[in-house]
């Protein structure tokens, strides 16, 4: 045991004395909240200007609803309406959602011209627009069909057909149009074309009413803050395990520290110390970002600002924190897998691919067991250790399962660590012996035998 802590003791003084640590300690939050602000920022800007449209309006009767919807405030999304768009969905494209909303930001985004076709044929009008596109007059132009309102299509021209954004704004604000003079059409009065539009005010509560306030999907967000953590925790801190089980072989110091310590508590140590570094580094962060978020609430709520932190159970942090430690050491134990098997850390690198493949699918895994908490697939995937950490969550708080079966998932996991490091350990006693060249399959196989 000694010698054990004196190997975890070393691992992470080691690392958290050095600059490196204490800088990207202190700049991480800020990098965070710059990479979170700056695109938002840099979505909103746009270049070159208002976009300049024509329409050609062969109904004689939509240019100006068009024009009023195209010069109009920006209008919402259209996920309200749409009953068929699933969570991946709305997580796929949340992206572009934003795209979108940040392309329509600033009024007077568009200018309209009409164009009179003078007794001229369609394809003559279509000529002389596209000379003023080509010398740069116009943007684009649009046709508006004769029985546009009977379900004709709209043809839209542009210089540009690679701005998908300004295309699908152009798109919506013109279904809006044609959606009002449907309605005007049938004879339904300005007055209630607005109340029809109006928006439903909808609230979302627990069935079981443990909870009299409304969801506001924060806990939904935090299933995904559990895997971004494991995923970026693994991004910045598997290279260091590897490279930390490779750094003995790679200065042939291994054959001196097997002499006096054995190979598990050794590579059990690494794991750890380097570990506890990772933890060190974001209980830092995870504190810095508690109060910035305390004083964000704060102040919104002293202007009026009715601003709230999602209220979840103490019970869902204790698991965010179990299913964080498993994800963290089921991945760090393969880093250190692959450390032993590899003789540089660029080759890790290679060979430790398919463990981020592995983090991913779970990733996409919980798309459906969000959809179904309490299915047969839901049950399976939170059932294994790999993808747990982010499926079992998922149930958790969309609908939490009985307790033996979440108790169940962590006894597997943290025995799936515990036989990954015991793996991993007698791998490292033999291959940290081998120099030269990377080992094979049939030969880690053999380690494992003769270990």
């Amino acid at each position: 045991m000694t010698k054990f802590l004196a190997v975890v003791k070393r691992e992470y003084l080691t690392r958290v004395r050095t600059k490196m640590f204490i800088v990207a300690t202190v700049l991480g939050p800020v990098m965070i909240l710059v990479f979170t602000i700056v695109p938002a920022l840099i979505f909103q800007l746009k270049a070159g200007g208002a976009t300049r449209l024509a329409v050609i309006d062969q109904s004689d009767k939509m240019y100006d609803r068009v024009r009023e919807a195209l010069l109009a405030e920006p209008v919402d999304d259209e996920e309200e309406s749409n009953p068929q768009k699933t969570a991946a969905d709305a997580v796929n494209s949340n992206t572009q959602d934003r795209l979108k909303r940040a392309a329509a930001a600033a009024k007077g985004d568009y200018t309209v011209e009409q164009v009179q076709t003078g007794g001229r044929s369609l394809e003559e009008v279509r000529q002389e627009l596209k000379a003023r596109v080509l010398k740069d007059e116009l943007d684009g132009y649009l046709v508006i069909p004769p029985d546009v309102t009977e379900g004709g299509k709209v043809l839209y021209y542009a210089r540009n057909l690679g701005d998908v954004i300004t295309r699908s704004e152009i798109r919506k604000r013109v279904n809006g149009a044609v959606r009002d003079q449907r309605m005007v059409e049938n004879k339904v009065s300005q007055d209630l074309m607005s109340k029809i539009n109006r928006q439903v005010d909808f609230g979302a509560f627990p069935a079981d009413e443990s909870s009299k306030e409304e969801d506001s999907g924060g806990g939904f967000a935090f299933v995904f803050v559990v895997g971004f953590l494991i995923y970026i925790t693994i991004i910045m801190y598997g290279q260091v395990i590897l490279a930390a089980v490779v750094e003995e072989k790679e200065t042939r110091i291994a054959e001196m520290l097997f002499s006096s310590v054995r190979s598990f508590p050794l590579l059990i140590g690494k794991l750890i110390g380097v570990s506890l570094v990772a933890l060190t580094q974001f209980a830092i962060w995870a504190l810095a970002f508690a109060a910035f978020a305390l004083y964000g609430v704060s102040a919104l709520s002293g202007r009026g600002l009715n601003v709230s932190l999602p209220n979840m159970p103490p019970s869902f942090f204790l698991f965010f924190f179990l299913f964080f430690l498993l994800g963290y050491f089921i991945y760090a134990t393969f880093y250190a897998l692959v450390g032993s098997m590899v003789t540089t850390t660029q080759e890790g690198g290679q060979v430790a691919l398919p463990i981020l493949f592995l983090l991913i699918t779970g990733f996409y895994l919980a798309f459906p067991v969000i959809r179904a908490p309490g299915s047969s697939l839901a049950f399976w995937v939170s059932m294994v250790p790999f993808f747990s950490p982010i499926t079992m969550i998922v149930r958790i708080v969309t609908q939490t399962p009985p307790l033996w079966q979440i108790l169940l998932s962590l006894g597997i996991g943290f025995a799936t660590v515990v036989a990954l490091m015991w793996l991993a350990a007698r791998i490292y006693r033999i291959g940290m012996l081998m120099y030269g060249k990377r080992a094979t399959i049939p030969e880690v196989a053999r380690w494992i035998r003769q270990a």
